[in-house]
């Protein structure tokens, strides 16, 4: 961890929180000395990841919030986490996308900044069951007008979970009905043993009709996600064409990653060799 007076609060945060996961918690007067600020800012920090309900404050310092499997945060909750990584992860996804694909965007915050990265690629093809991602096209064409090669938005319709993505039999019958050439699908847990979860299973069943209408399967998830495990699985990793995430994914991680995955994309990172075959065999 940085001792540098002048990172900006996300990054401390974010520091701060990735410390509580490893070591399981930290003490707020370890804080100070490994950031280079005051106790109050630390104290600060640690009411605000407490807010968002991303670890529990104890006396004299913090400690990891142990979620149930069938914990499912707020879109609000999320948006909040982790801001850096989803908007690395954004720009490097976006870059997968040509000019006049069928594409779906699951639920999700970093699916969400995908999309505001997407509203200029010309003539696409949009699927969604995301209210958010919906609203992000709409609100670019209205500020835009009639422009020519504006997407053409598809929402799927459903019921409305906690995250603003819709599900259900509505959803799901909608999803099956159609094909599209990229699926980029935002995860509550990534894992070898139980694949890609999520604590609904409403979700779980949508997502899963996503992965099979869908010819190229793209996770975008920061490093955060890995080794978190939801309540239902609905695919596994071996039906992942790409994971796109950052570049606080450990080294084990991205180790197992590369076993099951055809390849991995650390945003700001260039890509290792050994995975460019994989990449052409994927064109």
């Amino acid at each position: 961890m940085s001792e540098n007076q002048n990172l900006l609060a996300e990054q401390r945060r974010t520091l701060i929180l990735d410390e509580v996961r490893r070591r399981g918690g930290v003490r707020v007067n370890e804080l100070t000395r490994r950031l280079g600020v005051s106790d109050m800012t630390v104290r600060r920090d640690l009411d605000a990841l407490a807010r968002q309900g991303v670890l529990e404050k104890v006396h004299g310092g913090a400690v990891p919030v142990v979620e149930a499997s069938t914990h499912e945060p707020g879109f609000e909750a999320k948006s909040g986490l982790e801001l850096t990584a989803k908007e690395d992860i954004a720009r490097t996804a976006a870059e997968l996308v040509p000019p006049g694909a069928a594409i779906a965007l699951s639920g999700g915050t970093t699916t969400f900044a995908l999309a505001h990265r997407l509203t200029d690629v010309p003539d696409l093809t949009v699927v969604t069951n995301s209210v958010r991602v919906a609203d992000v096209f709409h609100a670019a064409q209205r500020s835009s007008g009639s422009r020519q090669g504006a997407a053409t938005v598809v929402l799927t319709g459903g019921v409305r979970t906690p995250s603003d993505s819709l599900v259900g039999p509505v959803a799901d019958q909608a999803i099956a009905a159609l094909h599209f050439d990229l699926l980029f699908l935002g995860v509550h847990g990534i894992s070898v043993e139980a694949g890609l979860s999520t604590p609904n299973l409403a979700e779980a069943e949508t997502n899963r009709r996503l992965v099979q209408s869908a010819r190229r399967v793209i996770v975008v998830a920061d490093h955060t996600k890995w080794g978190t495990v939801g309540l239902s699985s609905f695919a596994s990793l071996e039906q992942v064409d790409t994971l796109v995430t950052d570049s606080g994914l450990s080294a084990g991680a991205r180790a197992e990653v590369s076993e099951h995955l055809r390849r991995l994309v650390v945003a700001g990172e260039s890509e290792q060799s050994e995975e460019e075959p994989a990449a052409a065999a994927d064109a």
